[in-house]
């Protein structure tokens, strides 16, 4: 299997995914091997890639809270957080971090109450503004994330002090956006998720390699029997990963696959050169 994260590793920064990759993906396909796209994206960010480049198969979407069959469009398996658990959690947040905003994901759309004001422009129509943080319990949708933003704070900053307010009461990342931070039900992470989705098909981790640049990524990363961090990577995801590939803008993910294909290469290889620490 090969496992790799979204943004910042298999699409490049303009999110799209190059002509190489796409051809690298297909290759690997047609020599035996399961791709598995596991993102912090939902599954409609998911739908609009496959829409362009044609893949199918299964994604893991919400840093794990989701198991999305491509091909169908459909919710295999689901972890949501309850709503009781976000609100507890933004209260503390909010009282360590004063000028939070917050917002849910429900994997069709973004509610987000007046202080969160990061918008991102590729997913304009999904997102649905309510009166007050109030208003923001009030849902009856499914919750696959707590959002939490920041002006003034980075990422980095806002999961330490998450940290600090919200205890281990949830799962706790970022994805390298902007002060968001995202937060999950207890015990919910990318790896969590693929490792019982390799279960049910016979695959050890020791047969998956994965692909990621960012801090959510980390677990999948150490789980897997050879994870890459991309030259691009966040500084921590650098440290903790040994072997690296080239950066994302440079088709780093096709840039293993078709050295391990061609037989220039294996899995968890330290050689220095393109692909070596």
């Amino acid at each position: 299997m090969i496992a790799s994260d979204l943004d910042g590793t298999l699409l490049r920064n303009d999110g799209t995914l190059s002509p190489r990759t796409l051809r690298a993906l297909r290759a690997a396909e047609g020599a035996g091997a399961e791709i598995v796209i596991v993102t912090a994206r939902p599954p409609r960010f998911v739908d609009r890639l496959a829409e362009a480049t044609g893949l199918v198969g299964t994604a893991v979407c919400g840093n794990g809270a989701l198991v999305y069959d491509i091909a169908t469009r459909t919710v295999v398996s689901s972890r949501t957080l309850p709503l009781t658990t976000a609100r507890r959690v933004a209260t503390a947040l909010a009282a360590v971090v004063p000028e939070v905003g917050f917002a849910l994901e429900t994997g069709n759309q973004v509610l987000y109450e007046p202080a969160y004001r990061l918008r991102l422009c590729e997913d304009i129509d999904a997102e649905l503004p309510v009166p007050s943080l109030a208003d923001l319990w009030l849902t009856d949708a499914p919750v696959t994330k707590l959002l939490a933003w920041s002006e003034r704070l980075d990422a980095d900053t806002l999961l330490a002090a998450a940290r600090h307010g919200a205890g281990d009461e949830v799962q706790l990342t970022h994805s390298g956006g902007r002060g968001l931070l995202e937060i999950s039900a207890p015990g919910v992470t990318k790896a969590g998720t693929l490792s019982m989705l390799c279960a049910g098909r016979g695959i050890a981790a020791a047969e998956v390699i994965a692909f990621g640049d960012m801090p959510n990524d980390l677990t999948v990363l150490s789980w897997a029997g050879t994870g890459y961090a991309m030259a691009n990577a966040h500084p921590a995801v650098l440290a903790a990963v040994p072997v690296h590939t080239v950066s994302n803008e440079e088709d780093g993910v096709a840039h293993v696959i078709e050295r391990l294909l061609a037989g220039t290469d294996r899995p968890g290889s330290d050689r220095p050169g393109a692909d070596g620490v």
